[in-house]
């Protein structure tokens, strides 16, 4: 109809802009940048869009299911100018800290504990959890930037370094589902103009990624 306004599509990057894009001053810093992460759009496939919605649920308020699920979200941007894979992770504060509690004299707190301890503790926990590989027999690692509160919830930043050009990995993610065996990690990942979604729980907790 002539003159009607459109309606533009909800996006990804429109309910990220509103959430938590922005770092604020308490993040604990590592490095000297942070990634730049791209918005997702929502996907045709009907599995891919139950992703994306549990996805924006996680990233408005991960406290709603404090006491229900177990659950993490995972952002991929696969930047080919800088080689490299740029990743924001959210996950619960209180499960993270009991992960990093393992093996430890005492509990850690985020909110208490030494910088370089949590540094230390936490590139641990990643490059155990987390193992993306370009090729069979290779490990790419993870390298942690910082970390940032929000509400009951944590953001790491890290980054995968890369050898060169890249078209596909696997990635076997594993986090918390030692302590949780209802665990359930998403993983959105935006590379080559395409956007892909999957979850990665017990029993599942391989996948393979290309564009």
């Amino acid at each position: 109809m002539p003159g009607a306004k459109v309606e533009k599509p909800v996006t990804f990057a429109a309910y990220a802009a509103k959430t938590r894009l922005l770092v604020r001053p308490e993040i604990l810093r590592v490095g000297t940048c942070l990634p730049s992460l791209g918005g997702w759009a929502f996907l045709s496939s009907l599995m891919i869009r139950k992703l994306l919605l549990f996805s924006l649920l996680l990233l408005a308020s991960l406290t709603v299911w404090a006491h229900t699920y177990h659950a993490s979200i995972l952002e991929v941007r696969y930047n080919p100018a800088r080689q490299q894979l740029e990743l924001a992770l959210k996950v619960f504060t209180d499960d993270l800290e009991k992960a990093l509690s393992v093996g430890q004299p005492t509990p850690i707190s985020l909110d208490q504990a030494p910088k370089p301890l949590v540094t230390q503790l936490a590139t641990a926990l990643l490059r155990k959890s987390l193992a993306f590989s370009a090729k069979p027999s290779e490990t790419l690692p993870v390298q942690l930037l910082g970390l940032q509160k929000e509400r009951d919830a944590h953001w790491l930043y890290c980054t995968v370094p890369l050898a060169g050009p890249l078209t596909g990995f696997s990635l076997r993610h594993t986090l918390l589902l030692d302590q949780f065996p209802d665990q359930m990690n998403i993983v959105n990942l935006e590379a080559g103009g395409k956007k892909q979604s999957q979850l990665f729980r017990d029993g599942e907790e391989t996948h393979q990624f290309s564009w």
